[in-house]
């Protein structure tokens, strides 16, 4: 009767699946703001305006192709408009992006490199990312240190 157990809590959870009853999805991304606390899971941030470009990077041994959400729309969904936010990745390691310097389209908050999400080993699963190859102007020293890696949080600094 116990070896029943595991298979029936199986079929269970795949039923509960199937009507829309998964596990809820755990955060990738926090942002704080003047409007409070938001939480973003994967789901979240691919309802928001997308963007992609195919870039060479310092850290990868080819041009890869990265998909995820304009950074200017997160900024927008959480009223940032001015100032400076702090991101910060997974290993508290922590980088100031001028809200100013952030365009419509770049950069980006990556969570997909070359089709795939983006594992903690490969970078992610959130990573800040510039087109580097299509603007050269941005292959710079301070563009690199803002292309965060493992990004888990924005913070707005005023």
């Amino acid at each position: 009767m116990f070896k029943q157990i595991p298979a029936a809590a199986f079929v269970i959870t795949a039923a509960l699946s199937a009507v829309g009853f998964a596990e809820p999805q755990a955060p990738l991304l926090t942002v704080t703001s003047a409007e409070g606390i938001r939480t973003y899971t994967l789901p979240d941030l691919e309802a928001l305006p997308q963007a992609g470009f195919t870039t060479s990077t310092i850290w990868t041994d080819r041009a890869a192709a990265f998909e995820g959400v304009p950074l200017r729309a997160i900024l927008d969904a959480n009223e940032i408009a001015a100032g400076t936010v702090l991101a910060t990745a997974i290993n508290d390691y922590a980088i100031e992006i001028p809200v100013s310097d952030v365009t419509d389209s770049w950069p980006i908050v990556a969570y997909r490199m070359d089709s795939k999400e983006m594992s903690r080993r490969d970078k992610g699963p959130l990573w800040v990312m510039y087109p580097f190859d299509a603007e050269p102007s941005l292959s710079t020293e301070v563009n690199f240190s803002r292309s965060i890696w493992q990004l888990d949080r924005l913070s707005a600094v005023e």
